[in-house]
């Protein structure tokens, strides 16, 4: 299956702002493909207002979330790889989603031994 991440990220931010608040991604500011500006991180996190009035070119695609924006009045064009969001919020209120470290590429591989097909279930008789 695809990742479920990218489709929950886009759909938690439509929520939010079609709640009339503000989305903001928490980001592992320490992943080795993170294109932001890590200097605003904290305790290894960072937070990005990605609200239309914040960012430019906003796109939240399957393999991660571009876009333009400015910090401390500098110019800046930021990608965040989709492995490396850990959640969405409002700012308002907190509410939003946090994502486990198993929805990052991809969902987990079924149970079973050796990464097969899980076993189908059978159906048997009771009397």
């Amino acid at each position: 299956m695809t990742p479920s991440r990218p489709y929950l990220l886009r759909a938690i931010n439509e929520w939010v702002v079609d709640n009339g608040m503000t989305p903001h991604l928490l980001v592992d500011a320490e992943h080795p493909d993170l294109d932001a500006p890590i200097e605003f991180a904290e305790e290894g996190r960072l937070v990005l207002n990605i609200s239309a009035s914040a960012v430019r070119g906003l796109d939240l695609g399957d393999h991660g979330v571009a876009f333009n924006a400015r910090f401390a009045g500098q110019p800046r064009t930021v990608f965040v790889p989709m492995a490396a969001i850990m959640g969405i919020y409002a700012r308002e209120n907190g509410r939003g989603m946090l994502f486990t470290p198993e929805d990052g590429d991809g969902d987990p591989p079924p149970t079973g031994t050796d990464n097969t097909k899980p076993e189908r279930p059978g159906l048997r008789v009771v009397k």
